[in-house]
């Protein structure tokens, strides 16, 4: 799998689309500084979805809720998974994320590029579309509220659909309107 710009077989435009979540400090205004940002990057205008309060999966006890939430974006014709990787990270970092050797730790910002057009990858650093994100309501529900139809490389099932099959296997609750204030 090369690192390069695939041939695009479609006219419609490259749409990337990034789960935000935080569950320290103050997360809703992380994550609407952190989408703000975000949706600067896109050469139209981006797509958030609400703000959806979730329950820790996979966390260490007593680790508190979630807020989760998802946009979609169209990446500059120079961006590639990797460069937007990149940008996700240092914003990360701008925003005081600090990363710990704990798996799923509590933290005030974490944001991952869940797919970048129907690119796919399988590096050390990257993998697309997000390896879990078809199996996880906190990300299925955010990215069902923007782009229901979305079927994600590799799936055969809209995000909508796969959301259908996870059942109530998770608590998501809606919490505000949406992330973008546009």
């Amino acid at each position: 799998m090369g690192h390069g710009k695939t041939q695009r077989v479609s006219d419609e435009p490259l749409v990337a689309f990034v789960a935000l979540g935080a569950n320290l400090g103050d997360a809703p205004g992380t994550l609407r500084l952190a989408a703000a940002e975000i949706a600067n990057w896109s050469s139209a205008r981006a797509l958030g979805s609400s703000l959806w309060r979730t329950k820790p999966v996979g966390c260490p006890p007593g680790s508190p809720s979630f807020l989760n939430a998802a946009l979609g974006l169209q990446p500059e014709p120079s961006a590639t998974p990797e460069s937007l990787l990149d940008d996700l990270l240092a914003l990360e970092a701008r925003l005081g994320r600090i990363r710990s050797s704990l798996a799923n730790a509590p933290r005030g910002i974490d944001l991952d590029l869940i797919a970048f057009g129907d690119e796919t990858r399988v590096t050390p650093t990257l993998t697309l579309p997000h390896p879990r994100a078809h199996k996880r309501a906190f990300v299925l529900t955010p990215l069902a509220e923007i782009a229901p139809g979305l079927v994600l490389p590799g799936q055969q099932k809209t995000v909508t659909e796969l959301l259908a099959t996870l059942g109530q296997a998770e608590e998501v609750v809606k919490t505000e309107q949406r992330i973008l204030c546009v």
